[in-house]
């Protein structure tokens, strides 16, 4: 299962957007960290929900948790292209690391009908237990994010 498990600790870059017009948008959630770039592809409901879950987190965090960094905000929120998602996020968490003062976005991948039908001589690890991404993220770059995540979802 471990190789199902990519981790971004911490990463440098944390956006949320979409491709296409009204009423045919297409989700993701982006992030980065050095040249390493992953794609998830998201529904227009779990963007809102994530944001609204990761301003509420934070604001929680500020009035127990004082933060110990006053770093600017991300600026560039727009997605990267080319845009090639690592799979379909079925759920999302939220946690923070009270020791290193950053929240953790956890997304697992929505597992397929199609795996439990398959016959393959050669089974796909992935297709077991789905692949999951762990994002490790400073307080701002959440804020900035969640932020610019519901002004999308506004939009779309």
């Amino acid at each position: 299962m471990a190789s199902n498990v990519i981790e971004l600790n911490p990463v440098t870059h944390i956006t949320a957007g979409y491709t296409g017009v009204p009423g045919a948008r297409t989700f993701y959630l982006q992030m980065r960290k050095g040249s390493t770039m992953i794609s998830l592809l998201v529904e227009k409901e779990q963007v809102a929900a994530l944001a609204q879950s990761v301003l509420q987190l934070i604001e929680h965090l500020d009035q127990n948790f004082p933060a110990v960094s006053t770093a600017p905000l991300p600026r560039n929120m727009a997605l990267e292209h080319p845009i090639n998602p690592l799979f379909r996020v079925g759920q999302m968490g939220l946690g923070y690391d009270q020791e290193r003062y950053l929240l953790v976005l956890v997304a697992q991948e929505v597992p397929t009908a199609e795996d439990d039908d398959e016959e393959d001589e050669e089974p796909e690890v992935e297709s077991e237990s789905g692949g999951v991404v762990r994002v490790w993220a400073s307080r701002g770059q959440m804020e900035a994010m969640a932020r610019h995540a519901a002004e999308v979802v506004k939009q779309g």
